[in-house]
């Protein structure tokens, strides 16, 4: 059920994405201003973490989980009557903060999973996610060419609303035991950083290679939409099934890191997805080399973010919340980076998008290979 309900929360950070010419031209706006849509959702997001994933501590996830799902589905809907880009922006900022179900679903299995199994368990949601992610786009573009981008929303919201009501009667309603306030549950996240140095490593290298993944797919999606391609918003929307892949590794991944440790399975995985970049630099006019490089770049990078929040939930189940609001904080805000600029950087030409994408998967292999000492010393000189 957590499963379900995270992917089908974050979907709606992405599915947009191929629609978004179409929108723009539903405006009569530039394509620029419409593309800020992308990075608000992921901007929400980044303050959904931080404000709303450790209540993950706080409540039991039976109230948790619903009422925040059906909250999701209000806003879907305001959203698909939105009257202007402004409007649709402000939205978004709305929807990317609620979606951060999907990390509280994380939050939940992580601390109540018995430490042999906690990776493969974290997986199992890990590809509920990855499913979303993937899946959101194909969904999206297939809706916005049958029934337009606001008739897209609108079949979102149905969907996030009847997950929620399954969420209800599925969870569990135990109450949980936090210490201390709210408050002071957000104002100890900055200090989490500071005294626990597995989870500055951890953070910088998710960093790097969450800002490559969301660089790529946006930057894909823009250029696509341009001529010699000038691909459809289904067409674009396509490619996201190509990371498939994805759904299958995202729960080996989990099994090896139980098996093997998280840091063998993350160099593995950020290696595959270094090389993937590199080869879309001169695949793109080629759908096959192009997806089949898509397919190795995503699975890469989701072996290598559930080996790394297995390991961080370990740290300290019992604040699984916590942990997480503070990792993904500073993992999400990289990926709005990556998802602003890409528009910016891909009008220099598609090969600096991918170009940089595999510098920032290459600097993450080699943040986890070399000693974590010295890393932290280094980490903790700029915190």
């Amino acid at each position: 059920m957590l499963a379900v309900a995270a992917g089908g929360a974050i979907a709606n950070d992405y599915a947009i994405q191929p629609a978004l010419a179409q929108v723009a031209r539903d405006f009569g706006a530039p394509v620029p201003l419409v593309a800020v849509v992308a990075s608000a959702a992921m901007a929400g997001y980044l303050a959904g973490l931080a404000l709303l994933v450790p209540l993950a501590d706080r409540l039991n996830p039976r109230t948790l989980i619903p009422v925040q799902l059906l909250v999701l589905a209000g806003v879907l809907a305001f959203a698909a009557a939105a009257p202007s880009p402004g409007v649709l922006i402000g939205c978004f900022v709305v929807i990317g903060g609620l979606t951060t179900v999907a990390a509280q679903a994380s939050a939940v299995v992580g601390k109540h999973s018995d430490p042999g199994r906690r990776g493969a368990r974290m997986g199992a949601v890990s590809a509920g996610i990855s499913a979303g992610i993937l899946l959101s786009r194909f969904a999206g573009g297939v809706l916005a060419d049958w029934i337009g981008w606001r008739g897209a929303l609108l079949a979102f919201a149905a969907f996030v609303a009847a997950t929620a009501l399954a969420a209800f009667s599925l969870l569990p309603s135990g109450k949980e035991s936090p210490s201390g306030s709210y408050l002071a549950s957000l104002r100890a996240l900055p200090g989490l950083l500071r005294t626990r140095p597995r989870l500055r490593h951890a953070t910088a290298a998710g960093m790097l290679w969450f800002f490559a993944f969301n660089l790529v797919w946006v930057g894909l999606a823009l250029r696509l939409a341009e001529p010699p391609y000038t691909l459809s918003p289904a067409a674009i929307g396509l490619y996201s099934l190509a990371g498939v892949l994805g759904l299958v590794v995202t729960r080996t991944a989990g099994r090896l890191s139980d098996r093997f440790g998280n840091r063998a399975v993350m160099t593995t995985g950020l290696t595959v997805a270094a090389c993937a970049a590199l080869v879309l630099t001169f695949g793109l006019g080629n759908p096959v080399a192009t997806a089949a490089a898509l397919a190795l770049f995503d699975a890469g990078c989701f072996a290598a973010q559930v080996a790394n929040q297995a390991g961080i939930v370990a740290i300290d189940p019992a604040r699984s919340g916590a942990l997480n609001a503070a990792y993904l904080t500073l993992y999400y805000a990289a990926g709005a980076i990556g998802t602003a600029i890409a528009g910016t950087i891909v009008a220099a030409g598609w090969p600096a998008i991918t170009l940089l994408a595999a510098a920032a998967a290459a600097a993450a292999v080699l943040l986890t290979r070399i000693k974590r000492r010295r890393v932290n010393n280094v980490l903790t000189s700029y915190i």
